[in-house]
């Protein structure tokens, strides 16, 4: 009887630490799969974040509407980024703690499919659908390494940060226009789109060839929030990206303007003359803005600056005289001429 008391208390035991192990793998095996998932699911979506619906709603207020515009004229810059106005977009040319320069994140975008990036047609720009780039395709032709990937049933190219050609990216295109809305009695100018340039060593020495056009207002609410250094001298990141682009902090050069012909300067402009050409273009572009505020009548602006020059001259007269020192001009008396006698007759009376 002993016996099996004995034999019955270790099968009681033995079962206690089954249940005992089981209940254990089951609590640690969901931290495990949840763990493998999460860092899976971190390595998948590696790259910037999702647009909340806040930041979806500020770029919808931000967005200027030219639809309705009464003047208008597009004008496209060359944007060198090599040049010390244009250097905040160039630098860090690595990604450096998680900060990139423009081009590294527009790339990065458009890699993973949240920027939309269209096919650079010489002397025309069409954002449609039937023009959306083949990413792969860009990837092949300026040799870029990369991984494929299927997700959600469509293939994702990879691309390391090492191999974004963030440094060879020197120059933009950048695609505004200034316009008049008389509704609303607004003068401002519009940043359309960019267009990165890259810069490759080949056979020939080095090329410079256009990559694709982004919307500026599909990349805005990526790039609204990210801080940068605008100068050397205060290195504090007091301006973003956008504050860069709206506030005009840039410097590029005119190298053609929305025609008829649709032609760019140096077609009908000789080279030496150039660059009076984009100075009068500029000055075009100040001088209606300008003539939009209402100014008082010159003739009377003459008038009153006449009056108001007498007038300053009389209080300077005035004013020097009271601190001059007085002079005396006591006039001296005279004397008196004497009166002569009246003369008597000598003849004597007969």
């Amino acid at each position: 009887m002993k016996h099996i008391y004995f034999i019955l208390v270790l099968a009681a035991c033995a079962l206690t630490a089954s249940v005992a192990m089981q209940a254990q793998d089951s609590r640690r095996t969901p931290q495990v799969r949840r763990g493998a998932d999460r860092n899976r699911e971190r390595d998948e979506n590696k790259g910037l974040p999702e647009l909340t619906v806040r930041a979806q709603q500020m770029n919808e207020l931000m967005t200027q509407n030219i639809e309705h515009a009464r003047w208008m004229r597009v004008i496209y810059r060359d944007l060198n980024l090599l040049n010390e106005k244009n250097a905040p977009m160039y630098y860090p040319t690595a990604p450096i703690n998680g900060v990139s320069n423009l081009c590294a994140t527009i790339f990065q975008l458009v890699a993973e499919g949240k920027l939309p990036a269209f096919e650079y047609v010489d002397g025309y720009e069409i954002f449609d659908e039937a023009h959306l780039i083949d990413f792969k395709e860009v990837l092949d032709r300026f040799e870029i390494m990369y991984e494929t990937r299927t997700v959600d049933n469509q293939p994702r190219y990879i691309v390391n940060d090492s191999d974004i050609p963030s440094m060879e990216v020197k120059s933009l295109y950048a695609k505004e226009a200034w316009f008049f809305d008389q509704n609303n009695s607004v003068c401002d100018v519009k940043l359309l789109a960019l267009c990165p340039f890259i810069y490759l060593n080949r056979d020939f020495g080095e090329q410079r060839s256009p990559m694709f056009w982004v919307r500026y207002e599909d990349l805005r609410p990526y790039v609204m929030n990210t801080y940068i250094m605008t100068s050397n001298v205060n290195n504090a990141k007091t301006f973003t990206i956008d504050d860069y682009f709206r506030l005009r902090m840039f410097d590029g050069e005119i190298f053609k303007t929305e025609n008829l012909l649709n032609i760019p300067l140096n077609a009908y402009v000789p080279e030496d003359s150039i660059q009076f050409e984009q100075e009068r273009i500029e000055k075009q572009l100040v001088d209606f803005k300008e003539s939009l505020w209402f100014k008082p009548d010159t003739t009377r602006l003459l008038a009153t600056d006449k009056k108001t020059k007498k007038a300053n001259a009389r209080a300077q007269k005035k004013a020097a005289k009271e601190s001059a020192p007085k002079q005396t001009n006591e006039k001296q008396s005279k004397p008196k001429a004497e009166k002569s006698a009246p003369a008597r007759s000598i003849r004597r009376g007969r």
